[in-house]
């Protein structure tokens, strides 16, 4: 599979991967806050959120009557449709899109569960060329810690019950995580995944990102000047258990 790089359109297109419990939702929450601020024009996608499919996706779990396939290809459904009206018109319009996973989420998740390699990444080929993905690398003890905090137990496809890893909930969890993190390892080097240190501090990964993302803002167009910077990162330590 070819790395991912400039696509064609004049949006840019930023991506942020990794397990639940990485921190990458508060990191793109404010990084999207950031860029705002700059007069950026913004636009929002996050995995398994189209109403095309949302239901027949909640049903089918309820019931437990999801294959490794099915689950892929619902969630194949689900992309294709938020591509079509969320992520290529702001990028054809010259706006930035953030995406709070991607493709990269199929092709971890779906292989873990047993799917064919080859044919997961064929599914998402027509899928735009992410500006810049950024996959954030955790601990899984530190990850989990994060998804119970607030809640006492894990839910059944979260926690890969149905692929009887194990009785035991929060060990079929856990070896159900170590598939998908080797799955991401592997994509590093083979998509050009940026790594983020999920253990650093959230001040600390969002002075990173940004950083990063800075050089792909040349040439894009703002509607207003920047804002006056406000302690939006360093004000963020509520969010520490996001992600």
């Amino acid at each position: 599979m070819e790395t991912y790089g400039k696509h064609k359109y004049p949006g840019r297109l930023f991506i942020v991967e990794g397990v639940d419990g990485s921190g990458k939702s508060t990191q793109i929450a404010l990084l999207r806050q950031w860029l705002i601020s700059e007069g950026y024009t913004v636009f929002f996608s996050e995995w398994n959120s189209s109403p095309l499919v949302k239901k027949t996706t909640s049903k089918g779990k309820q019931k437990q009557l999801l294959t490794p396939t099915t689950f892929s290809l619902i969630h194949a459904t689900d992309f294709a449709d938020r591509t079509e009206r969320d992520i290529i018109p702001p990028l054809k319009a010259g706006a930035i899109v953030l995406a709070d996973r991607y493709i990269f989420t199929a092709f971890a998740r779906d292989v873990a569960r047993g799917v064919d390699r080859q044919w997961v990444r064929e599914l998402y080929q027509f899928a735009v060329q992410p500006t810049l993905a950024f996959y954030f690398r955790v601990p899984l003890d530190i990850s989990l810690s994060r998804i119970l905090t607030g809640r006492t137990e894990l839910k059944y496809y979260e926690a890969g019950m149905d692929l009887g890893l194990s009785s035991d909930r929060y060990e079929s969890f856990k070896l159900f995580q170590q598939r998908i993190v080797s799955e991401y390892e592997a994509m590093v080097a083979e998509c050009n995944l940026t790594v983020m240190d999920a253990t650093r501090s959230i001040p600390e990964q969002q002075r990173r990102m940004r950083r990063l993302v800075k050089p792909y803002l040349h040439g894009v167009r703002c509607l207003h000047a920047p804002i006056q910077e406000t302690a939006v990162v360093d004000g963020a330590q509520w969010l520490e258990s996001g992600g």
